[in-house]
Order: structure tokens, then C-alpha cells, then sequence
């Protein structure tokens, strides 16, 4: 009985997947029973293959030449069987065909002289066949065609084109996720938390005239949990958890989307309360004046667009469905989706802090042996500005180094340099550098410890190395805050750039002028820093406390568009140049001095990096209390 379940069961799935397999051979036996009598007399139509057409006059002296054996009579034809003997003579059959309006009974009084065989037949073909036949391959690219699209439509799955009845799957059944597995924002799991108090008891709100918010809007940068906090909402409360994103609701036909946007809405009625998340919300939500005048236009995201704020507005205060949305580009959003009543409700979901970050590791580090020297602390603090989704990454990268040398456990080490390798890329150790670049390396680098070491505002050095790494580095110079920094004043920004500068002072005092291309990126963070005390924090005595321009720039991605809208005159700009100038200049002079003053500290940082090609933190401290260095060979100058 299994066995005929289990085939039951194979073929049901069968018949779902391709039905039409299942109706294909009762419609062509029906096709052949329907039509055989009428395919029954093409055999007599076609007698051999190799049959060969002559005129009449030919025929008829084939006849009273006595060649022939036998002849069919069709109702336009004369088809005549050679004898034995002619067979191998050009042709076997011979075809004539009749002429009209003449009697032909002579001619069948030779052919009955001649002891030919006469047959005939009527014309049975059917009019219907006919026409089927000519209308064949015609029907048959309908079918196919008919075929090819419902396939299409079949395999585009969830929420297909309008009035299809797709399946809505339940993600929180499938993956569980709490509060407890999201870490490092904790400020919008306490926003969301009355979302979930609501959605477990909603009278004790509705008791006080409460209403709770129909949209949630997630804003942030990439990777920092918004679509992990929305299923850990949904995970809290209970409540099935509908995911999609915003561009799977955009179609090449106008109208499709704005069906699914109605499908989507009412199979969550069906399901309250439960949770709609729509991921990259700007997908669909983008505003609708942006392209009023333009050739640019969408229609089909412009109606999705609407069905979406018809639908939000359309909800029954009993209906307990919360609509949350995540996006990286609030800037965009059209108005109507932000007011009250829609998504009027915003959580911000920011870079974690230093405490936020080593929540996120502690997470993710339950599922990774580590070792007993493993400081998450001193991770975390080395991972400024990342988020979630780049800790992990850490974690996995440092995970695969460990299992890659064939350690037991994550040492302190692995996790050291999945953090360089996340940053920088990895150690390119078969690059080989010329002494005299390695060296220009080696003082470069050591400009920037050594000016990070001196300025009373500068972050600790944490490492330097001359190892490249394949994102671009010939060396690096690594930085340690001891703490988080929410404020900047403005000696800490002149040592910033005092430090950026570092490595092109280096090499200017040691070479006598002749620098390299190495401070490139150097000189483009420092010029752009400076440019933002002048224009945006007034940091500047000259210009005063005035900001210039307004920046257009994404708040949370990087764009193409240009950094900022320009609204002063041209004498402001020449005032804006010459302050940055200045600040560029001060900032440089100030630590090129610091290095003619320690230069000695310099040639010692520069010799120990040429033979150990890293200096930790604890080695660099021990050198700098160490004695003089020994005389290092002339740097190479070029003229």
C-alpha cells in the first residue's frame, strides 16, 4: 500500500508540474481515431518512389507500346505500373495527368486490348483534413508559444500576474530569529518592542484609543541588521513573516506590479496579525516628481507605487498587519510614503559602537572555537565603523585561516588578520620590491608612526608594516583609538592631517625633495578633510563660522553625483582654496619639523622594518626605549 501511495503521491506532483503530459496522449489518440478512414487511401496515392511524370501523348504510347501492367485511374491522374521488363528502364510508375473535356473510352478499349489492369478509386480526402494539414505548423507555434508562457509564469513564483492564486511562504517557521540574535542596536530593538507588545496584545492599546503605527520604515547603512531586526519582530511576536523585495514587484508590463502589491495585501489579511516586510523599499517607492517634465519615466513603478499607498490606506484598524520596510536611500522616498498613517513610523539603525560591536562578535563567536588568548574587546576596537555584516566576516575569514594552518581553535592571531584582510586584502609575499623601494617604503611608514607617536592628539599606532597587500598598499601604518569618538575639536582634525601627511614629509626630508606617488591617497583624504573644516564645521579664522554649499550626497551610500551644490560666488571660492591651502601648508611644515627633530627615532623605525618587515605595538615601545640606532647606509637621491 506505501508503494501505491508513494506512486500516487510522484504522479500528483507530476500532473502539477506538467499537466498537460497528462492530457497530451488521450487528445492524440483521439486525433488518430478521428481522422484515420481519412489517412487510409494515401497509400494508393504515393504506390512507389520511383514515379515519374509524363506528358499524355508519352502515356498513350507507353500503352500501345504494351508496357504497361496495370493502371490506377484517380480522379486527375493516370498512373500507370510498368511491366517486369521496362522496370529497370527510367522508372518504375508513370504519371499522366488527364486532360479535360475528352472522352476517354477509346482509350480504356486499348488499355482492356492491351490486357492492362484498370483501378480507380474516389476522392476521399476531407475538407477539414485539408485545411488542418495546411493549418498544422501553425497550430503547433501557438502551442508551443502558449507553452513557453505559462512555464514563464509558473517558475516566477510567489505573487505571479494578477488573480494568481500563488503561495505565500511563512519565513519565521522556517528560520526563527529573536531579539537575542540581533546585537549592537539595542535603541531600535526598544522602538520595535511596543510593535511587539502589540501584535501579542492588542486590546491593551485599542483599550486607551492607542493606534499603532501601520508602517515601520528601517533606515541605515547596508549590513547593519535591518532585515535580521525585521524577522526577529516577527520571531518575538509570533506572527507569520512575509518577505519580499521591492524589485520583485516591478514587471516589464504595466499593471503587474500593482496586482501583486493587492495579492500580497490580502493573503496577509488572511493571515493576521503577521508581518509585511518589503526590503529595498526605494525600488518601488522612489518619488514620483523626480521625473514630472522628463523624458525619464516608469509607469509600471509609478502604479505600484500608488496600488502600495491605496492599500496602506485602505487598512482596517482591527486588521493587527504592521508593514515594515527597509531602506539605505531615505532621501528618495517619495512624501506620500512617509506621512502619518503610512510609514509613520522611522527607526534608525546605525553603525554600531565599540559596546555594540562586541556584542555582534559575541554572537557570532557562540558558533567558533576560540582560544583562551581571544580579546574581542581589542577586535572590536579595531573595527571603527564596521558593522554587522562585516563582523561576521571577520569571524568567518579568521575561522578559515584557522582550519586553513589546521588549528583546533581561532587564535587571537587569525582574528589580527581577517581584520587586515577584510581592510587591506591579503599579504601579497611574492611581490618583490627593489631595496631602494622597500627602503622609500620603510620611510614612508615610519613618517606616519613616528608623526602619530609625537602628536599629542593622534590615536596610538597599533602596527607598521611594508608588507603589500592586493588592494593596493605597499605598506600600512594601523591606528588604535582608545576610545569612541562621537565629536571632533579641532586640533584633533590638524593632527589627523598632520598624520595623513606624514609619510610625504618622510620622504621629502630623506630624499632632499624628490617624493613619490606612494602618498597619493594620502593627500586626497587630507585635502578632503580640511575642505570639510572650512566648508562644513567653519573651523576656518579667515571665512568664520559659515558652512558653504549644501551637500547632496546620499546620507548613507556612496554616489557618483557630485559631493555638494554650490552656492557661493567665485571670490569665496578663491578664499575656500587659499584657506585649505593654508591649513595643508601648516599641517605639513608642522610635521616635516617633528621629523628633522626625531630623525634619529625615524632611522631606528626604518631599520627594524627593513629587516622584520612589521612592528607590533609592544616591539615598537620597546624600541623607542632602546638606545641609539645603528648608521643605516644614504638613502639613494635622485637628481
Amino acid at each position: 500500500m506505501s508503494g501505491i501511495s508513494s506512486t500516487k503521491r510522484k504522479l500528483a506532483r507530476n500532473f502539477k508540474r506538467n499537466p498537460w503530459l497528462f492530457f497530451l496522449p488521450y487528445f492524440l489518440g483521439a486525433l488518430i481515431f478521428f481522422f484515420l478512414p481519412y489517412l487510409l487511401p494515401l497509400g494508393n496515392w504515393f504506390p512507389a518512389l520511383t514515379s515519374r511524370n509524363v506528358s499524355f501523348t508519352e502515356f498513350v504510347n507507353e500503352l500501345r507500346a504494351d508496357r504497361l501492367e496495370r493502371v490506377e485511374i484517380t480522379p486527375n491522374e493516370f498512373i500507370g505500373v510498368l511491366k517486369a521488363p521496362e522496370k529497370h528502364s527510367g522508372g518504375q510508375v508513370i504519371t499522366a495527368t488527364r486532360l479535360p473535356g475528352i472522352d476517354e473510352t477509346p482509350l480504356l478499349k486499348e488499355m482492356e486490348a492491351h490486357h492492362v489492369t484498370v483501378a480507380g478509386h474516389m476522392d476521399t480526402s476531407h475538407p477539414f483534413l485539408s485545411g488542418l494539414l495546411a493549418w498544422l505548423p501553425f497550430l503547433l507555434l501557438i502551442a508551443m508559444s502558449a507553452y513557453g508562457a505559462w512555464r514563464t509564469r509558473r517558475a516566477m513564483g510567489p505573487l505571479q500576474f494578477g488573480g494568481s492564486h500563488a503561495k505565500i511562504y511563512d519565513r519565521s517557521k522556517q528560520m526563527p530569529v529573536t531579539f537575542a540574535d540581533v546585537a549592537g542596536i539595542d535603541e531600535a530593538k526598544a522602538e520595535l518592542q511596543e510593535i511587539v507588545d502589540f501584535l501579542r496584545s492588542p486590546d491593551r492599546y485599542r483599550r486607551l484609543g492607542g493606534r499603532i503605527p501601520r508602517g515601520v520604515l528601517l533606515i541605515g547603512p547596508p549590513g547593519t541588521g535591518k532585515t535580521l531586526l525585521a524577522r526577529a519582530v516577527a520571531g518575538e511576536a509570533g506572527v507569520p513573516f512575509f518577505s519580499i523585495s521591492g524589485s520583485e514587484f516591478v514587471e516589464m508590463f504595466v499593471g503587474v506590479g500593482a496586482a501583486r502589491v493587492r495579492e500580497l495585501f490580502e493573503e496577509a489579511k488572511k493571515k493576521s496579525p503577521c508581518i509585511v516586510f518589503i526590503d529595498e523599499l526605494d525600488a518601488i517607492g522612489k518619488s514620483r516628481s523626480s521625473g514630472r517634465g522628463m523624458i525619464v519615466s516608469h509607469d509600471e513603478r509609478e502604479q505600484t507605487l500608488n496600488q502600495l499607498l491605496v492599500e496602506m490606506d485602505g487598512f482596517d484598524r482591527s486588521t493587527n498587519v504592521i508593514i515594515m520596510a527597509a531602506t539605505n536611500t531615505p532621501e528618495v522616498l517619495d512624501p506620500a510614503l512617509l506621512r502619518p498613517g503610512r510609514f509613520d513610523r522611522q527607526v534608525i539603525v546605525d553603525r554600531p559602537d565599540l559596546e555594540g560591536r562586541l556584542a555582534i562578535l559575541r554572537v557570532h563567536a557562540k558558533t567558533v572555537q576560540l582560544s583562551a588568548d581571544v580579546d574581542l574587546r581589542t577586535i572590536a576596537a579595531r573595527t571603527p565603523g564596521m558593522v554587522g555584516a562585516d563582523l561576521a566576516n571577520v569571524v568567518n575569514e579568521a575561522a578559515l585561516l584557522a582550519a586553513r594552518r589546521g588549528a583546533a581553535q581561532v587564535a587571537q592571531s587569525d582574528l589580527e588578520a581577517a581584520i587586515d584582510r577584510v581592510m587591506l586584502g591579503l599579504e601579497k609575499k611574492s611581490r618583490v620590491m627593489t631595496p631602494e623601494e622597500k627602503q622609500r617604503v620603510a620611510y614612508h611608514e615610519g613618517g606616519h608612526a613616528l608623526a602619530a607617536l609625537s602628536l599629542p592628539n593622534a590615536d596610538p599606532v597599533h602596527r607598521i608594516s611594508i608588507i603589500p597587500r592586493t588592494m593596493g598598499a605597499l605598506g600600512h601604518t594601523l591606528q588604535l583609538p582608545t576610545q569612541e569618538r562621537y565629536l571632533m575639536t579641532k586640533p584633533q582634525l590638524q593632527d589627523q592631517i598632520a598624520v595623513m601627511l606624514g609619510g610625504r614629509a618622510a620622504e621629502d626630508l630623506i630624499y632632499h625633495g624628490v617624493v613619490s606617488t606612494g602618498a597619493g591617497d594620502d593627500l586626497q583624504r587630507a585635502t578632503a578633510l580640511a575642505r570639510q573644516m572650512v566648508t562644513r564645521f567653519g573651523m576656518s579664522d579667515r571665512l568664520g563660522n559659515l558652512t558653504f554649499g549644501e551637500p547632496i550626497e546620499a546620507r548613507y551610500l556612496k554616489t557618483w553625483l557630485p559631493r555638494e551644490d554650490r552656492d557661493y560666488s567665485e571670490r569665496t571660492a578663491e578664499e575656500i582654496d587659499a584657506e585649505i591651502r593654508r591649513i595643508m601648508d601648516d599641517s605639513y611644515q608642522r610635521v616635516k619639523e617633528i621629523l628633522q627633530r626625531r630623525r634619529d627615532v625615524l632611522e631606528q623605525i626604518v631599520k627594524t622594518l627593513i629587516a622584520k618587515e612589521t612592528i607590533e605595538e609592544d616591539d615598537l615601545k620597546a624600541l623607542l626605549r632602546t638606545g641609539p640606532p645603528e648608521q643605516l647606509p644614504e638613502p639613494v637621491a635622485h637628481p
